[in-house]
C-alpha cells in the first residue's frame, strides 16, 4: 500500500484531496497577495513613498522567485533526460566516501539511521554527489550514464531558493527595524539642539560641543601620523557609539553647507528619510548576488570547508565599513581642528565627498548590503540542511566548523544593526551634495512635474525658435531634467536650501 500511495499520480488522487490542498494554497496566497496590497495603501496614506518602493521592489523579488520556481517545475523533465558520465559525478562532492560513511554510523547513534540512509544508502558510491541521489533507479538506459538531477534533487533546490530569497527579506526587514530604534534615540538629541537654540548660550554651546568632537576623535591620535589614526579607528569601533557631541557637529557641518540661515532645520528627519531611501536598496537581491550564489554553491565542496572560511567574509567587510566609518569621523575633526588653529570664524564641519572610497559615499552601501546577503545567504543554508538532511549529514560540516559559522553570522549581524548601519546613516550625509530625500515627498513630486512640463514646453518651442536659441533652450532643459534625475546636483543645492530655509 506505501508503494502504491507513493507513485500515486493525479489521476488516481482522490478528487476531496486535490481541492482541499488547492484551496489552502489559494487562499495562503490571496491572503498574502491582499496583505502586501493593503501594507503598501497604508504606506502610500503615511506618505511613505520611499518605503513603498521597497515595498514594490519586495513584490518583484517574489515575482523572481516565483519564476525560477515555475522554470524548475516546468524543466524538471527535461534535466532528468540530460545523462552525463557516471565519472563526472565523483568530482567536486560536498560529501566525500568517508564523511558517507561517518554520518550514517553517527546517524545509527542517535536514532536517525533512517533518514541518513534514505540519502546516502550507506555505501560510498551511493553518495557520489549528494545533490542527485544517484542510483539504480535513476541510470537513464545508457552503460555508464547517470541524469543531471534527481527530481528529489529539484525538488530540494526549489526549497533552497525559497529560503535564501525569505530569510534574506527578512534579515533585512530585521535590520532596518533595529536601526530605526536605534536612530529613533537620536531624535532627543535633536530636540535638545532647539532647545538650546533658543537660548542665550547658544553659541558658546555650539564650540563647548566642537571642542568635545576635536577631543574625542582627533587627539590621540597623531596630526601627521596616517597609520596610527587607522588603527585608532579600527579599535575606536569596538567601543562606545556616536555620542551627542558627535551628532551635534556632524548636524552643525551638514546644515551650515547645505541649510545655512536655518539652524531649526529637522536632521533627524531628514535622517529618516534617507534610510527609507537606502532601505530600497538593501530589500532586494541583485543579479550580480546570484552570481555568487552560483559561485558558493560551485566551491561547497567536501574537505574544502568553503562555507567555514566564507563566514570571515561578511566579518572583514564589517570591519572595514567600520573602520572606514570611524577614519571620516576622524578627518572631518582633523579640519576643524585646522580650522582652529588657523583662527578662522566660523568653525564648523566641512562635508567633502574627498573622504569617502572614490569620492563615492554610497559605496559604503554596496558593501552594507553585500554584508546583510552573505549573512542571510549563511542562515538560510543552514537551516536548509538542517531541515533537509538533518544535523549529522556530512554537508552541514563538522560541529567545529558548523558552530563558529552561526556565532560569527550572528555577531555580524547584531554589530551590523546596532552600531555600523546607524553610523552610516549619519556619516553618509557628510557628501558634498544634498540627497533627494531633503524634499518632502510632495515637493519632489511638484519639482518632477515642473521638469517634465519645462522639458514638453522646451520641445513645442524648438519647433519655432531659431537653431542658436532651440539649442540654448534645449541644453538648459536637458540639464534639468538630468539634475532631477540625479538628485544630487544644484537644482537639489539650491531648492533643498529654500527648503532649509522653509522648514
Amino acid at each position: 500500500m506505501g508503494e502504491a500511495n507513493k507513485e500515486a499520480k493525479l489521476e488516481g488522487t482522490p478528487t476531496w484531496i486535490v481541492a482541499v490542498v488547492c484551496a489552502v494554497i489559494i487562499c495562503a496566497s490571496l491572503l498574502f497577495e491582499r496583505f502586501l496590497h493593503r501594507l503598501g495603501k497604508a504606506l502610500v496614506r503615511m506618505n511613505k513613498k520611499s518605503l513603498f518602493q521597497a515595498l514594490e521592489k519586495l513584490k518583484g523579488e517574489l515575482m523572481l522567485m516565483g519564476f525560477i520556481s515555475l522554470l524548475l517545475v516546468v524543466s524538471q523533465g527535461g534535466i532528468q533526460k540530460i545523462c552525463i558520465p557516471e565519472s563526472y559525478t565523483r568530482h567536486l562532492r560536498p560529501c566525500r566516501g568517508g564523511d558517507l560513511s561517518e554520518a550514517a554510523a553517527d546517524g545509527n547513534r542517535k536514532g536517525s539511521a533512517a533518514h541518513v540512509r534514505s540519502r546516502f544508502s550507506g555505501a560510498p558510491s551511493a553518495g557520489r554527489r549528494l545533490l542527485a541521489d544517484v542510483g539504480s533507479d535513476h541510470v537513464n538506459g545508457r552503460q555508464g550514464k547517470v541524469p543531471l538531477l534527481s527530481i528529489e534533487a529539484i525538488h530540494e533546490l526549489h526549497i533552497f531558493i525559497f529560503a535564501l530569497a525569505t530569510i534574506h527579506v527578512l534579515v533585512s526587514v530585521k535590520t532596518v527595524f533595529l536601526v530605526r530604534a536605534k536612530i529613533h534615540i537620536w531624535k532627543k538629541w535633536e530636540k535638545s539642539i532647539h532647545e538650546e537654540a533658543l537660548g542665550d548660550d547658544s553659541n558658546s554651546s555650539a564650540h563647548h560641543h566642537e571642542t568635545k568632537f576635536i577631543r574625542d576623535h582627533f587627539h590621540g591620535t597623531g596630526k601627521d601620523s596616517l597609520i596610527l589614526s587607522w588603527v585608532y579607528s579600527f579599535f575606536k569601533q569596538f567601543h562606545g557609539s556616536l555620542t551627542k557631541s558627535d551628532y551635534r557637529a556632524l548636524r552643525s557641518g551638514f546644515i551650515m553647507t547645505h541649510c545655512k540661515g536655518n539652524l531649526k532645520f529637522d536632521f533627524h528627519k531628514y535622517l529618516v528619510r534617507c534610510l527609507e531611501a537606502d532601505y530600497k536598496k538593501v530589500v532586494g537581491i541583485s543579479w550580480y548576488l546570484w552570481v555568487l550564489v552560483v559561485m558558493l554553491l560551485l566551491v561547497n565542496v567536501g574537505g574544502w570547508h568553503g562555507f567555514f572560511w566564507l563566514s570571515f567574509v561578511p566579518l572583514i567587510l564589517l570591519l572595514t565599513v567600520g573602520t572606514k566609518l570611524e577614519h571620516i569621523i576622524i578627518e572631518l575633526a582633523r579640519a576643524v581642528a585646522e580650522q582652529q588653529s588657523e583662527k578662522e570664524e566660523q568653525v564648523f564641519v566641512k562635508p567633502s565627498d574627498d573622504i569617502f572610497w572614490f569620492h563615492r559615499p554610497r559605496l559604503l552601501l554596496v558593501f552594507i548590503h553585500l554584508i546583510l546577503f552573505l549573512v542571510a545567504f549563511e542562515s538560510a543554508y543552514f537551516f536548509w540542511i538542517l531541515l533537509t538532511y538533518g544535523y549529522s549529514s556530512c554537508i552541514m560540516d563538522r560541529t567545529k566548523y558548523a558552530i563558529p559559522r552561526l556565532v560569527i553570522s550572528f555577531v555580524v549581524r547584531v554589530f551590523c544593526s546596532y552600531k555600523t548601519l546607524p553610523q552610516y546613516a549619519l556619516v553618509s550625509q557628510m557628501g558634498s551634495s544634498l540627497k533627494p530625500a531633503v524634499f518632502e515627498e510632495h515637493i519632489k513630486e511638484g519639482l518632477i512635474h515642473w521638469a517634465q512640463k519645462a522639458k514638453t514646453k522646451g520641445k513645442k518651442q524648438k519647433l519655432a525658435a531659431s537653431k542658436a536659441e532651440d539649442t540654448q533652450l534645449q541644453s538648459d532643459v536637458s540639464h534639468e531634467d538630468f539634475l532631477m534625475e540625479e538628485g544630487q546636483t544644484e537644482i537639489v543645492q539650491s531648492n533643498g536650501s529654500q527648503i532649509c530655509r522653509e522648514s
